[in-house]
Formats: structure tokens, C-alpha cells, sequence
């Protein structure tokens, strides 16, 4: 009971706050826990046996190569970029990263309407060279296509960890093996990899939630997995309970891939060994090898950000007149400012949770805050249904203490708020838990001695020194938030649109075009957001 006594120890507003914050957190989770082991149905007792394995296997595939490709891509491109010098790599360090400004089911529908029967591939070939070809060769809306919508769009995850961990990394090692006489890509399998390990599987460990997360590419693409049969489930056939169930078997499966994440990434460490430590400094390429390092990072960036860029900004010019309207400058607001609350809140939570546990020592500090990454481990479809269930029961309650209304709560904009809260509390936390890492204690012990209590030592000291971190952690809620879909289709208010929901849409409804529009907007504030948090970082 040593961490109780901490606790008491250091009993004030921010721990009271911390512990609220994270019950909040819980609630969606232990709603589906407790209801997961209720008495079956029919219908569950036919998903389970005609269905269920399909959802494994279509998921476990998905799961697989997605975080094998990306783990291949990310890592070969982070070592190009941080090892050597060529054409434009000033531009492909952030240029890179653009690729998360386009969410994968706009990324999906984007690429279906490049290369169907009406895609400009092939009216080019048959208008311009009468040729026509086989359409199995165009089909994209297979396993093969879905698994290459995820890795194009999502492999920036790895190579943004991956690089800014060769960034830090120790040139000794690497000039070793260069004077040992071994060449680039040996360097990069039996050096590179083994020490940038624990980095490259964080990588993938974001690629593969967002992968089991998805609704938008599954479904456009007719793929069966745990999201869509969640989804089927609960709106097909009205039932919440096996949608319940569901929701609390994907959950063991992510558990079981969270106790594989940490065992892959083993014990082992790569520290430096000595205070005089030179970072790693990029070697300039010449002749044929740097245009091939250039011509690697073009083809990626090509095919992750341009080409489907280009192709959206032609839709969004031929159908502005019809998409661009009153209602839609609403669909704007709505996003804009559902995200801008949402991403605020979030930031005022993952900094007095993380303040909390860095003042505190002992079990509390350690635990407590491991709760705000279980949001961000539980697919957007399963907070839905934890939240939806939590939200009736607190509707039915409200009701017995005497208001008119029983759907108070489930219906109104509070619920989608919070679901954002759940989901994305962790993207804000560990960047403001980075900088009070670089910060330390000494300065708000220095203040403290001064007479300052916390709050005030927050205010005037800590603040600004991490205002980066809490800056970057808004915009990367803000991003997620602003292309979150499940989550937003499940929880919106009745007639409360986003441009995500008007996006994915249009394109359910074989109004690619039309979809062009809602879809480029959510890329350009995306891509914004992404080049001031690149910026953030380049400053701290």
C-alpha cells in the first residue's frame, strides 16, 4: 500500500483531476468487459460458428503483411534519409510524412477511381491507343489492393519513429562497419535493423491498430473483419449484444498482439557509452547511387501523396458547383469545430495526468498513466459500442430521476466528444509526457522551494518550457480527430455531418466525384497540420 500512502502524500486539484480523468477513460472498456460474458443469442451463436473465423483470418492477414510491408518501407526509407545526402532530402525528411494527411478509405476510393473500367488509366489506353485490356489486371478491390492501401498510406508511422531514433543514434556504430569495409545494405540488415528494432515494431504497433481500427477501406473494398461485422451487427441486425461480444473478441486479439509487441521488442537496449557522442551526419552520394536513393523516395511519395492528391483536386474541380453549397460550409463548422473542442480538451487532460506522474513516484505514476494508451489500443468501432451502452444506461438513469427525455445524453454532441477523448487522449500524451521528460523535475522543484505551489509552478515555469509538446500534441489529436471516421458514422448526432461521414458517403453511394471535394479539404488541413507539428519539432 505503499503507492496509496504516495498518493495521499501528494493529495491535490491535479490528483483528483488525474484520477477522474482516467476512471472516464475506463468506463467505455469495463462497459464492454462486464456485459461481454452475458447469455448468448442466435445470432451470436451463428457468427460465432459460420463467421467468426473469417473474421480471424481476413484480420490476421490484413495484420500481417500490412505490418510487414510498412516495416520494410518505413525502415529502408528512414535509413536513406538519415544516413545519406541527395537531391531534394531536405524535402523527403517532412515530405514524407504527408502520406497520414490522407486517410486510407479516402486514399481506397481514390485509387478504385484511377484504375476502374472509367479511370484515367485506362480511357487513356483505350482513347489514345484503343487498347482494352483485362480488368482483373485493374481490380483493386480485393485483399492484395486492400493491403496496399494500408501500407502506402500508414508506412509514415514507422518511418517517422524509425528516423527520429537514427537521428539520435551515435555514428560509431555505423562509421565501424564502414571502415570494416561493409557495404550500404549490410549495414542497414546487420546493424541498422537490430539496433533500430524496438523502434521499427512501435512503428508497426500504431500501423496495426490503425489497420484493425479501419471501417472505411474494409468495407468500400468488401473485405469481412471484426469492424464491418461490428457495424453489420449492430445496424443490420439491430443487435447490440452480439455487437458487444464481438467487440470484446477483438479486444483479446489486440491484447495478444500488445504481449507480442513487448515480446518482440525483448530487453535489449542501445545506449551510448560515452558522453562524447556524435550524431549521425549523412554522407553525400554521387553518381548513379544518389539518383537511385532519389528516385526511391520519389516513387513512394508519388504513389502515397501525388498521384491520389492530383486525381482529387481534378474531381474537386469538376464537381465543385454541385458539392459546394450552404449546407456543405455547415459540414465545414461542424468538423472544424468538433475537432478544435475535442483536441483541447484532450490537451488540458494529457497534461495534468502527466504532470501528476511526474511529480509522483512509486506504483501510481508508473500504472496510472499506462490506462491513456488503451483508448488508442481499442478500435474506434469498440469504444462505440462501450460508449453507446455506458451512455443508455446513464440516459435510463436520468430518466428514473424524473426528466422528460430518456435519450439526453446519447443523442446529443457530448457523446462523440467523448469518444474522441477516449480514443485519441493517448496521441496528446505522449507528447506532452516527452517534454516534461526533457525538462525534468529541477525547475518546479526550484520554484516550489520559491513558495509556488504546483499550479503556479506550472503556469509560470513549465508551460514554457513544453509549450512545443502541448502544442504538438493538440495538432496531432486535432489530425486524428479531423479523419475519424467509425467512431463519427457510429456516435453523430442525428444529421451532424462531417467531412469525413460526407466523404465516405458520396463514396458508398458510387459518387466518387462528388466525394473529391470533402476529401481534399480534410488532406490540405491535414497537410498543414503535419508541416507546423514537423516545424515544432525541428524548433524543440
Amino acid at each position: 500500500m505503499n503507492w496509496f500512502r504516495n498518493i495521499k502524500s501528494n493529495w491535490n486539484t491535479w490528483t483528483l483531476l488525474s484520477i477522474l480523468f482516467i476512471a472516464l477513460i475506463l468506463l467505455p472498456s469495463l462497459s464492454i468487459i462486464l456485459q461481454f460474458a452475458a447469455e448468448t443469442n442466435e445470432n451470436w451463436i451463428h457468427i460465432k460458428e459460420y463467421m467468426l473465423n473469417t473474421y480471424i483470418v481476413n484480420s490476421v492477414i490484413l495484420v500481417l503483411f500490412v505490418g510487414l510491408f510498412t516495416a520494410i518501407i518505413g525502415s529502408s526509407l528512414a535509413w536513406i534519409i538519415s544516413a545519406y545526402d541527395f537531391p531534394l532530402r531536405g524535402f523527403f525528411q517532412w515530405g514524407l510524412i504527408l502520406p497520414l494527411a490522407i486517410p486510407p478509405y479516402i486514399g481506397a476510393y481514390t485509387y478504385h477511381g484511377i484504375l476502374n473500367y472509367t479511370g484515367v488509366i485506362q480511357t487513356t489506353l483505350r482513347n489514345q491507343w484503343d487498347i482494352t485490356v483485362d480488368q482483373q489486371y485493374f481490380n483493386i478491390m480485393n485483399m492484395p489492393g486492400t493491403i496496399f492501401i494500408f501500407v502506402i498510406f500508414l508506412f509514415p508511422y514507422v518511418f517517422t519513429i524509425t528516423k527520429a531514433f537514427l537521428a539520435r543514434q551515435s555514428t560509431a556504430l555505423i562509421e565501424n562497419a564502414r571502415i570494416l569495409g561493409t557495404s550500404s545494405w549490410r549495414i542497414y540488415f546487420r546493424t541498422v535493423l537490430p539496433i533500430a528494432r524496438a523502434s521499427i515494431v512501435a512503428g508497426v504497433s500504431l500501423v496495426i491498430l490503425e489497420v484493425l481500427n479501419d471501417y472505411g477501406v474494409v468495407k468500400y473494398y468488401g473485405i469481412q473483419t471484426f469492424t464491418t461485422a461490428i457495424f453489420q451487427t449492430w445496424f443490420g441486425l439491430g443487435d447490440l449484444d452480439s455487437a458487444i461480444k464481438l467487440s470484446g473478441t477483438l479486444m483479446l486479439l489486440i491484447l495478444g498482439l500488445l504481449i507480442l509487441e513487448r515480446l518482440l521488442r525483448g530487453r535489449k537496449r542501445f545506449s551510448f557509452t560515452t558522453t562524447k557522442v556524435r550524431l549521425l551526419q549523412p554522407v553525400k552520394l554521387q553518381g548513379r547511387r544518389k539518383w537511385l536513393a532519389f528516385a526511391y523516395c520519389m516513387f513512394i511519395f508519388g504513389i502515397a501523396f501525388i498521384i491520389p492528391f492530383i486525381q482529387l483536386i481534378s474531381w474537386a474541380i469538376l464537381t465543385y458547383d454541385q458539392s459546394f453549397s450552404v449546407e456543405f460550409l455547415q459540414v465545414i463548422g461542424n468538423t472544424i469545430g468538433v475537432a478544435f473542442v475535442a483536441a483541447a480538451i484532450i490537451t488540458i487532460m494529457a497534461v495534468v495526468i502527466s504532470n501528476v506522474s511526474r511529480l509522483n513516484r512509486g506504483l501510481f505514476a508508473k500504472v496510472f498513466p499506462r490506462v491513456t494508451i488503451l483508448g488508442y489500443s481499442i478500435p474506434g468501432a469498440v469504444i462505440a459500442v462501450g460508449i453507446v451502452s455506458l451512455f443508455i444506461g446513464l440516459d435510463k438513469r436520468i430518466y428514473e430521476w424524473g426528466f422528460t427525455s430518456s435519450y439526453i445524453l446519447s443523442t446529443s454532441i457530448v457523446m462523440l466528444i467523448f469518444a474522441y477523448i477516449v480514443r485519441y487522449l493517448a496521441v496528446a500524451y505522449n507528447s506532452v509526457e516527452s517534454g516534461f521528460e526533457r525538462i525534468g523535475t529541477q525547475f518546479t522543484d526550484a520554484s516550489r522551494i520559491l513558495g509556488n505551489n504546483v499550479t503556479k509552478s506550472f503556469f509560470k515555469v513549465d508551460v514554457k518550457l513544453i509549450r512545443g509538446a502541448i502544442f504538438g500534441g493538440f495538432i496531432l489529436a486535432f489530425i486524428d480527430i479531423l479523419k475519424e471516421l467509425p467512431l463519427t458514422l457510429i456516435l453523430r448526432p442525428f444529421n451532424f455531418e462531417t467531412l469525413a461521414t460526407n466523404a465516405f458517403n458520396y463514396a458508398t453511394n458510387e459518387m466518387i466525384h462528388e466525394a473529391a471535394l470533402p476529401s481534399i479539404l480534410i488532406v490540405c488541413i491535414s497537410a498543414i497540420s503535419i508541416y507546423a507539428f514537423h516545424h515544432v519539432l525541428e524548433r524543440e
